[in-house]
């Protein structure tokens, strides 16, 4: 029994077990709300009767889920700008990091990872073209596929 709820929002045609379960739960109830399509499909004796116990059915578009950010995109921000990895972030607050992604986006922070871990050293490929070696010889001398060697010379 909650006594301090006075406004509740359904998402269910009120029945006469729903109103009974909903008065018993909520003393105090004064007011319900409920979208259009749910409305026009409670029975307007229900809504008669719970006006004459000072009960008001109402529309209301209650759209959209609620957050869950729990006040935890500031913590995520402030880590981030630390330098934390979004995994790491993840990991000690316990949240997906999708998550930690999704709320760096939202808050349109210019927060960036540096996830990406390069295999080879491109200056290093690009020094040794520059020297004058073929890339079959860069290949050689560094010890990476030629293929990665064609990648970073032709990656723009």
């Amino acid at each position: 029994m909650d006594e301090s709820v006075t406004k509740i929002h359904v998402t269910k045609v009120l029945s006469s077990s729903m109103i009974v379960d909903l008065i018993d739960k909520y003393p105090n109830l004064s007011e319900i709300t409920c979208p259009p399509s749910v409305y026009n499909r409670t029975s307007k004796n229900y809504i008669g009767a719970l006006k004459q116990l000072d009960i008001e059915v109402s529309k209301k578009y209650n759209w959209g889920a609620k957050s869950r950010t729990n006040g935890i995109e500031k913590t995520v921000l402030n880590l981030a700008k630390d330098g934390i990895t979004a995994r790491e972030i993840s990991r000690k607050l316990e949240i997906n990091i999708n998550r930690v992604y999704y709320l760096l986006r939202k808050n349109k922070e210019d927060v960036k990872f540096d996830n990406y871990k390069r295999k080879n050293n491109h200056s290093e490929v690009k020094a040794l073209k520059d020297e004058g070696f073929s890339a079959k010889e860069i290949s050689q001398n560094l010890d990476i596929p030629l293929r990665s060697v064609y990648y970073i010379l032709n990656k723009k």
